[in-house]
């Protein structure tokens, strides 16, 4: 019996170091399987992202290579005069024709500014987003953005209020990214909003949006959920499986990158985005994140 507790304990003191190795180098093999999928995937994407900006820099381009034709065909009527000097115009006639070029360069300025947003849009989700972890509070968070954005929106005719926890909201997490992906909730609500207004559409009333905290358990894990909750005209069925897609917008001049972005954001925090949506209502967009404390419920 001796022999046999003392061969099976040597053996146990081999096998145990034995499984370890193995188990570790198991669960190396798997994250370095996980790395080059995500990785292959990021790839892909990324070569569909980049087909999508070919596409949308087509329309802006077109539109400012065609006005600078168009100024160039103004100048040079305004230099002959249409048979005249140009000191002999009709002063009414010098003016349309000055006023028309001002609208040229005009409509080019928008255009090379869309430009510029689809660039950087383009970049901000194409990038790799690397965190700057720290200890945050969201209740302080979200009272920041709130006094921040609320001007904006009671231009638009919107009335934003803040909702916090009674508890503190506190999670790791990057202060900058997370405000940026919060305030293109608050954008697109607010915009939302504001043009179903303009269009006469059914809506919720198109004047209050909420930003509300609560903790939450899901799967054995505490996390914080923010909702931003607006009163706009929804979103209908056939575009809410699209919202998520790079370059997909239902707002006029979108980039439809701002979603897009806003989920790899949360995601990149390990949380999720998701949304609920009542067609002639509004819509509820919750951010799910871990919280690095318990939470007492």
């Amino acid at each position: 019996m001796v022999y046999f507790l003392a061969g099976l304990l040597l053996g146990l003191s081999v096998a145990i170091p034995v499984y370890v190795w193995v188990a570790r180098g198991t669960e190396k093999r798997v994250r370095q399987a996980s790395r080059r999928a995500l990785a292959a995937e990021r790839l892909a994407e990324l070569g569909k992202l980049t087909g999508g900006l070919a596409h949308e820099i087509k329309n802006p381009l077109s539109s400012v290579n065609l006005n600078i034709q168009l100024l160039q065909e103004d100048l040079q009527q305004i230099a002959v005069g249409n048979g005249k000097q140009a000191n002999q115009l009709d002063s009414q006639d010098l003016a349309d024709r000055l006023g028309r070029i001002n609208r040229r360069f005009e409509t080019m300025s928008r255009e090379v500014h869309r430009l510029r947003d689809i660039l950087d849009d383009f970049l901000r989700f194409a990038g790799r987003v690397k965190l700057d972890l720290v200890s945050i509070n969201l209740n302080e968070l979200i009272d920041e953005l709130v006094d921040f954005f609320t001007p904006q929106a009671s231009t638009a005719g919107v009335r934003l209020r803040a909702q916090p926890s009674n508890e503190d909201s506190i999670i790791q997490g990057d202060a900058s990214l997370l405000k940026q992906a919060i305030l293109n909730l608050l954008i697109n609500a607010t915009q939302s909003m504001d043009q179903a207004r303009a269009d006469k559409l059914p809506s919720g009333g198109n004047d209050e949006l909420l930003v509300r905290i609560e903790a939450a358990r899901e799967g054995g894990g505490n996390f914080w959920r923010i909702h931003v909750t607006d009163t706009g005209p929804g979103i209908e069925t056939e575009k809410a499986e699209k919202i998520f897609q790079p370059y997909f917008s239902t707002k006029r001049n979108g980039t439809g990158l701002g979603l897009p972005t806003t989920r790899r954001i949360i995601e990149e925090h390990g949380g999720t985005l998701s949304f609920h949506s009542e067609p002639g209502r509004g819509s509820d967009f919750m951010i799910s994140l871990p919280t690095s404390v318990p939470i007492d419920r």
